[in-house]
């Protein structure tokens, strides 16, 4: 990877366990080489409660991320426990800017135990799991057709579970090309 400055800011929102903020940071930090910082940047999100869905716009909130984002900040990755969607999906575990700041990612559907015979994993591993796939999208990965990959779309928690925590060689290869861009185009 190449040297980071800068940091990534995990940010709580409402009450998201102290130890599951801690551990995306250290993986988030492992995956992308920036260090993380846990850093509530807003309050709550009623501003995207959408009454008839029964539940949170996730574009609205990302909005709301960016510009809240300190400038010290590379990107923003925020938690949540409410149920997200954006308007051509039932739900989501998470949503990105492609290219930009700000993602989020929510625990309300991480929690669900699949009914297959996979691995379940912890709720731990599939919040980091949706935060390092969402902050690859605000470094402009798109996802990947190999079901291991991170930035592999999900469709269903076996889907979360079955994914590895890392990047295919053609997504590590486009990571490290962003990186090398920002790099070049970072102040000094």
């Amino acid at each position: 990877m190449i040297e980071a400055t800068g940091h990534i800011v995990v940010s709580p929102i409402g009450e998201i366990d102290p130890a599951l903020c801690d551990f995306v940071g250290e993986e988030t930090g492992r995956s992308f080489g920036f260090p993380a910082r846990v850093l509530p940047l807003l309050e709550d999100v009623a501003f995207a409660y959408d009454s008839e869905r029964r539940q949170y716009h996730s574009t609205k909130i990302l909005e709301k991320l960016a510009e809240t984002a300190p400038p010290q900040s590379v990107k923003v990755i925020a938690i949540a426990t409410v149920d997200l969607f954006i308007p051509i999906l039932t739900y989501v575990y998470g949503e990105a800017q492609l290219g930009g700041k700000a993602g989020i990612i929510s625990t309300y559907r991480l929690r669900e135990n699949p009914h297959s015979g996979a691995v379940r994993a912890s709720l731990k591993d599939r919040a980091a799991k949706e935060a390092i796939h969402e902050l690859g999208h605000t470094f402009k990965l798109k996802h990947c057709p190999e079901h291991t990959c991170i930035m592999h779309y999900c469709r269903s928690i076996d889907d979360v579970d079955r994914k590895t925590a890392g990047f295919c060689r053609h997504c590590r290869i486009m990571m490290e090309d962003e990186m090398k861009r920002l790099s070049r185009s970072a102040p000094r």
